[in-house]
């Protein structure tokens, strides 16, 4: 009976080996596929990045005076300077990239801009995060990379939005003046122009066809399901800039022009068309030369939407992120003391925390001296709190009428404020009361322009007194816009105050004559509010139009600014 021990202690032992040399084998899989997984997702990525730099030395020595050939090789194409256009052309090719925008060889920021205008902050944070990523991925690469990040989920109408109202500002900015003026020419010639991109259709055809009257722009494609993008691009791919030309005009047609930057893909594509230009590198950088002044604009920029002030970088993103929850805490300290502090004195504390009031002509000579009706304040309309800093001003109660409020403007306005109708009799009578009791806000705009522009004023305030005093108000933000057409409007004061250094102009100009008024002088309503725009805009250095508050939502909201609520039209004016 001795063997039974024996032979359970071997089997045993047999059991320990096999287990033993199964665990040895999983481990031996699981560091190959380890080590396969490492090699996928790092070494490629180091390969092109190591590529990259050593592509990068060797221009750089290529470039030495050491290693520089006896005689200078001349470019491949001459410079776009040197096209010159005749009758006989009939078609001009280029990119918008690299060559119609200044410093564009990166497009992160105009993705970013749809990422936080037309998705949500938590959307541009996460773009800003994959940006590391993005300088090690080659280009296609990071372009689908944003893409992703930028579109997966978006609705095509918030991208139609954003394409209409919020893009166009900064391409026009950021337009090189010396190829705009050569697209201009090409126009007066009657050549045909197309845009050839490799960044999405969507982000670029809406600018390009209304401000440029570009014919057609062709770029990558990207794929829809039911009204939102997927966040991938379409079948065919990101375009080939060389490839999308050749099969546009085929295998027996040219193109007359192309104008491209040096990159080797804009090098493709020029090489497609029977003559070839190049923008120089410098001839790509913001200078005196190839920024584009606001006069010289294709059309004027009147209106336009969005929270971002600024071209959202790499570096202004991370900048905005980090100063966000701090700027969140001063909005509420700058709320709290416009709301609790006596006039003069939150004015002084507004200074302490970095909002710059500067005020002209408040010598109190407007003063109505026999009381019988209040005097009524005709403002120009830049943001909410246009009553508020005037009350701050001039250190007296004012009451403010307006088309619409919020709930929470309603609840933290520091002063009175009465909703009218846009029933012109309602609201004359109401305002006429109002007057009764003591002085009086308006804005005749009926919306408020960014811009430095003045919209048409309704002539309504001119019939009720001959007490008007205009007030020309202008503001200045250096991050966040404190209006939006197609925005949360109840978030406007917060993010107007959000802004490290706001700013406030307000100039009081003196009190109408009686000859220029409706009742003591006979001027009509109308010729009253025209003379009133025209010497505010001289006092501000705007200009004049007859555009209205539907001109404004048509174009950024796509609506007359009337939302359907519970069957019934509800008017929304900021």
């Amino acid at each position: 009976m001795s063997f039974i021990p024996h032979l359970h202690l071997k089997t045993h032992t047999h059991i320990q080996k096999l287990t033993h040399t199964k665990i040895m084998d999983f481990l031996m899989v699981f560091l190959k596929l380890a080590d396969w997984l490492v090699y996928q997702l790092l070494a490629n990525s180091c390969y092109r990045a190591a590529m990259k730099v050593k592509n990068h030395g060797f221009f750089l020595l290529r470039n030495h005076p050491s290693h520089k050939t006896p005689h200078h090789q001349p470019p491949l194409f001459p410079n776009f300077i040197k096209c010159s256009l005749n009758k006989d052309q009939q078609t001009l090719v280029c990119d918008i990239q690299n060559t119609l925008l200044l410093n564009s060889r990166s497009f992160f920021p105009y993705f970013m801009l749809v990422a936080f205008e037309g998705g949500s902050i938590l959307r541009a944070f996460l773009l800003l995060l994959s940006y590391p990523l993005l300088l090690v991925l080659d280009y296609e690469s990071g372009l689908r990379l944003m893409i992703f990040i930028t579109f997966c989920g978006l609705k095509l109408k918030d991208m139609s939005n954003v394409g209409r109202a919020v893009l166009p500002k900064f391409f026009l900015e950021n337009l090189n003046l010396q190829v705009y003026e050569l697209f201009a020419s090409s126009r007066s010639y009657g050549i045909k122009i197309l845009i050839f991109t490799r960044v999405p259709r969507v982000m670029v055809e809406g600018f390009c066809k209304e401000y440029l009257s570009v014919d057609d722009v062709i770029g990558t494609e990207l794929h829809s399901f039911r009204g939102y993008f997927s966040g991938f691009v379409t079948s065919s791919g990101v375009l080939q800039k060389h490839k999308a030309v050749k099969e546009w005009f085929g295998s027996e047609r040219k193109a007359d022009i192309g104008i491209g930057s040096c990159s080797l893909h804009d090098q493709l594509l020029i090489s497609q068309c029977k003559e070839g230009y190049v923008v120089s590198k410098e001839d790509n950088i913001r200078s005196a030369r190839t920024i584009m002044p606001r006069e010289r604009y294709p059309k004027p920029l009147v209106f336009h939407d969005g929270r971002l002030a600024f071209l959202p970088t790499p570096l202004a993103s991370l900048c905005m992120f980090l100063w966000f929850p701090l700027g969140v805490l001063l909005a509420i300290i700058r709320l709290c003391v416009g709301i609790y502090l006596p006039y003069h004195m939150s004015r002084i504390v507004g200074g302490f925390t970095g909002v710059n009031i500067s005020i002209e002509g408040c010598d109190y000579s407007w003063e109505n001296k026999n009381k019988q009706t209040g005097v009524l304040f005709v403002c120009t309309h830049r943001t909410l709190l246009d009553p508020v800093f005037l009350t701050m001003t001039i250190g007296k109660p004012l009451t403010a009428v307006t088309y619409s409020l919020s709930k929470m403007s309603e609840m933290i306005s520091p002063i009175k404020t009465v909703r009218l109708t846009r029933d012109r009799k309602q609201d004359g009578e109401t305002m006429h009361e109002l007057l009764s009791e003591g002085d009086l806000v308006v804005c005749p705009e009926g919306t408020t322009c960014r811009e430095p522009y003045l919209l048409r004023f309704s002539s309504l305030f001119a019939e009720l007194t001959d007490e008007i005093v205009p007030v020309a108000m202008n503001t200045h933000v250096t991050m966040f816009y404190g209006t939006t057409a197609s925005g949360l409007k109840c978030l406007d004061p917060i993010y107007f105050l959000m802004n490290p250094r706001p700013s406030y102009h307000v100039r009081v100009l003196g009190k109408l004559n009686k000859e220029l008024t409706c009742r003591a002088g006979g001027k009509s309503s109308h010729d009253v509010a025209n003379y009133i725009q025209k010497k505010l805009a001289d006092a501000l250095g705007f200009e004049c139009t007859n555009l209205t508050r539907k001109d404004k939502y048509l174009m950024l909201a796509g609506n007359q600014g009337i939302v359907e609520d519970h069957g019934k039209s509800k008017k929304v004016t900021s």
